[in-house]
């Protein structure tokens, strides 16, 4: 069984349609002082992951836990979850045309220690037009992602073009990274 430290049913789904037992535990940080905190996104990344597995550490007994968050960045502008339909318009307006970078960072413990890594997805998003994002947030309701944008879902028809080593870590963690590190620690099939 893996402790995923994380609420997000994406990153839940992705660890059981893998195969995995998964533990769901919420990590109960707190978000936005860090977020106040720290302003390169790939820091933020790396360090809101690190605190989510070692809170869900501190909430099982299990070994094995994972913690990961995503960053929507573009150059030095993180957007976050937009959590309301006007910040998910206002994020696109700002994306659309334009390339940005999706960093999904991971904590992983295991009973050898704690390994630390962020996978960095390269999107370019189609320019498009105020109507079009608007029928796009009201078709998939991405308010709940970061980038407000669901990949996996019409957010597909947003984009010209999308670099990555690991097509997982844009619906929320990457899993070939994860289980190659999994595996490595003494990950039993």
């Amino acid at each position: 069984m893996i402790t995923l430290a994380s609420t997000s049913p994406y990153r839940r789904q992705l660890l059981k349609t893998a195969g995995f037992d998964v533990e769901v535990v919420s990590p109960e940080i707190d978000e936005s002082a860090l977020k106040m905190q720290i302003k390169d996104p790939k820091a933020l990344a790396r360090e809101l992951a690190q605190l989510k597995a070692r809170a869900g550490q501190r909430k099982t007994k299990n070994p094995w836990v994972v913690g990961s968050d995503q960053v929507a960045a573009l150059e030095t502008q993180i957007f976050d979850k937009p959590l309301t339909k006007e910040n998910a318009f206002k994020t696109l307006l700002a994306l659309q045309g334009r390339t940005h970078t999706l960093l999904t960072a991971v904590c992983l413990i295991t009973p050898q220690g704690e390994e630390n890594w962020c996978n960095e997805t390269r999107l370019t998003m189609r320019p498009l037009s105020e109507a079009q994002i608007r029928q796009y947030i009201t078709e998939d309701s991405p308010l709940d992602c970061a980038g407000a944008y669901k990949l996996e879902k019409a957010g597909i028809r947003l984009f010209e073009s999308i670099e990555s080593s690991d097509f997982t870590a844009i619906q929320g963690l990457p899993m070939i990274e994860l289980c190659n590190r999994l595996y490595a620690s003494g990950w039993m099939l």
